[in-house]
């Protein structure tokens, strides 16, 4: 059914069969990258199993980051398998993939520390649907799409994406009070649906090139790619008698291996007949400054949404009367300004770059996400909602102009027999920055905490009653159990303090320590602190990858040549060579 074909004879509506089904298919993936995160408590008690209890919080963080792990690391491998067998082949194995191990993930009979372990290696296998689904879309839009219509297409197929780990938040808070389990199960449906779908419909375009497979290069790029990913999520955790990981030798040990494996990797790819990591590619000037300047805007963009998750549920909520067990829930439904932004900017954006160019577009977009930074720095930490809607609308503005012409820019840059391996490379810089993303904000801000936090934390509990040696303890405790326990929408003071020490103090003392103002108010100067070093981090991002959309270059395309058996460089549409890949 998959056979390769010729577009002319597929008609003029395949284009968006193709993009409808990838577009279903990106979206299921974004949003299990990101529907745990709200629907973590209740997981975590049908579980049985205290997240917050000391060893546990590593559970907590693979449950987050496995999929975000897994997914980084394979894309560029399946986006290769899908030049060398059918990109629409791999596409719909990811589709079926991803249902199987998301009716696993629902189906677990155990408990306690069996049942979170099953749930972390399902969880993992998902990831490798959900890889296969992400490594593929793009080229399958490409295949289908002219070059001037490919800035829509693939902004639509982009915002859909960016925009399904912000509406995995409200569906995990929606899904996860009823029953823990329909978590997993809602995609089973729709992902049943888009498996046979696509079998029936979509078809591959591109001619097929068997060559053989570059396993020391795909070895050393697995193992050092997850060396540094899983180095960085230790990192975040404390190690001792300090408050992060980062002296751990394992730590260490694993992000110096994961690096030196990396530049290996680097060494295979230069020497071989048919890497699986095309170096050359990056001769192509759009294609390398469209992924730098993809990689630092999601560094600036990933790490955020659990930063402002947390400073909503930790702080904000509770200071306007929602209950701890509440502000998961509401602190999705907030957070929808920015999705908002994301789809009123993404389509409009990828038009206007297909007629014009995406140069102004992504630089424009990195720009206003850079001010939306400064904005969120100026806000006080109870703040008036409308401004902060305000800024998350901004922001999702500013990533939402960029994202699409970014990804037209690097899609269209590349010859048509290296679109399912360059979309897979791309896509890698995309995953990848979302958990360095992820580790580099959590460092921030557990440093922000730690300059400030103990202290506060101290006077304000034995200002209540807290004897000094439970006071301290609490004090002394790593922040990162601090940001847990916000983000996991836990009454952090019964949690971190304990039943047995408030049950001995004046019920007066008792009822404000757990209530709502509390320990809202006691984080706020601290939590403050942390807020400005990272926003500070994510601005500067932004600012570099506005000055790499700029080097991108104006509008132009590669020779749509489908029967191309050699890298060439980028042409404007007019057809005239540049030899560098693209016009500035």
């Amino acid at each position: 059914m998959n056979s390769t074909a010729s577009l002319s004879s597929l008609g003029p509506h395949y284009k968006w069969i193709a993009l409808s089904n990838t577009t279903l298919g990106v979206l299921i993936a974004t949003i299990n990258s990101s529907i745990l995160l709200i629907a973590l408590p209740d997981i975590f008690r049908g579980l049985r199993i205290d997240p917050l209890a000391p060893g546990n919080s590593s559970y907590l963080l693979w449950l987050i980051m496995g999929y975000l792990v897994v997914t980084a690391v394979l894309v560029v491998t399946f986006g290769r398998l899908g030049d060398m067998y059918g990109r629409v082949k791999m596409y719909n194995a990811g589709f079926a993939i991803f249902t199987i191990f998301s009716i696993a993930l629902s189906a677990t009979w155990m408990t306690g520390t069996s049942g979170v372990l099953w749930l972390i290696i399902m969880r993992i296998l998902q990831g490798v649907g959900g890889a296969l689904l992400m490594a593929n879309s793009s080229a399958i839009i490409t295949d289908a799409f002219p070059a001037d219509q490919r800035g829509l297409a693939l902004g639509l197929n982009m915002v859909a994406g960016i925009a399904g780990s912000f509406l995995g938040l409200v569906i995990g808070g929606v899904l996860a009070p009823v029953h823990w389990r329909l978590v997993f199960l809602v995609s089973v449906p729709f992902s049943l649906f888009g498996t046979l779908w696509g079998y029936l419909k979509l078809r591959d375009l591109s001619p097929r090139r068997h060559h053989v497979m570059d396993w020391w290069g795909n070895v050393t790029f697995a193992v050092g790619l997850v060396g540094v990913l899983v180095a960085i999520t230790y990192g975040i955790q404390p190690y001792g008698d300090h408050i992060m990981g980062w002296t751990n030798p394992w730590v260490l040990a694993a992000m110096a291996g994961g690096i030196g494996l990396l530049v290996v990797f680097c060494v295979i790819e230069s020497r071989i007949a048919h890497p699986m990591f095309h170096l050359e590619l990056f001769k192509i000037r759009a294609f390398t400054m469209g992924n730098i300047a993809s990689l630092l805007a999601g560094l600036g963009r990933g790490g955020l949404m659990f930063i402002l998750i947390i400073w909503l549920q930790g702080i904000w909520l509770p200071r306007h009367g929602y209950s701890f067990e509440s502000t998961p829930l509401w602190a999705g439904i907030f957070m929808l300004p920015m999705t908002v932004g994301f789809l009123v900017a993404g389509p409009l954006s990828g038009w206007l770059s297909d007629r014009y160019g995406a140069r102004w577009f992504a630089t424009g977009g990195m720009v206003i996400a850079a001010l939306s930074f400064f904005w969120f720095a100026a806000l006080p930490v109870n703040f008036t909602y409308w401004m902060f809607a305000a800024a998350l609308f901004c922001n999702g503005f500013g990533m939402g102009l960029f994202a699409s012409p970014n990804r037209a820019a690097v899609m269209n840059a590349l010859p048509a027999n290296r679109r399912g391996v360059g979309g897979g490379m791309s896509t890698t810089f995309q995953n990848t920055s979302m958990v360095l993303s992820i580790g580099i904000f959590f460092s921030l801000m557990i440093v922000g905490l730690a300059s400030s936090l103990p202290e506060t934390m101290q006077t304000g509990l034995t200002a209540h009653g807290v004897p000094a040696v439970d006071a301290q303890g609490v004090a002394g405790l790593p922040p990162v159990a601090v940001l847990f326990a916000s983000l996991l929408g836990y009454n952090p003071v019964q949690s971190l303090v304990g039943v047995h020490v408030l049950s001995q103090l004046r019920p007066t003392d008792a009822s404000y320590l757990t209530g709502h103002t509390f320990f809202p108010s006691l984080i706020s100067g601290p939590f403050h602190d942390g807020l400005i070093v990272a926003f500070a981090f994510a601005i500067a991002a932004c600012v570099i990858a506005a000055a790499a959309s700029w080097l991108m270059g104006d509008k132009f395309v590669h020779a749509d040549d489908q029967h191309e058996t050699s890298l060439d460089f980028a042409q404007p549409e007019a057809g005239t060579p540049e030899p560098e890949g693209a016009r500035s």
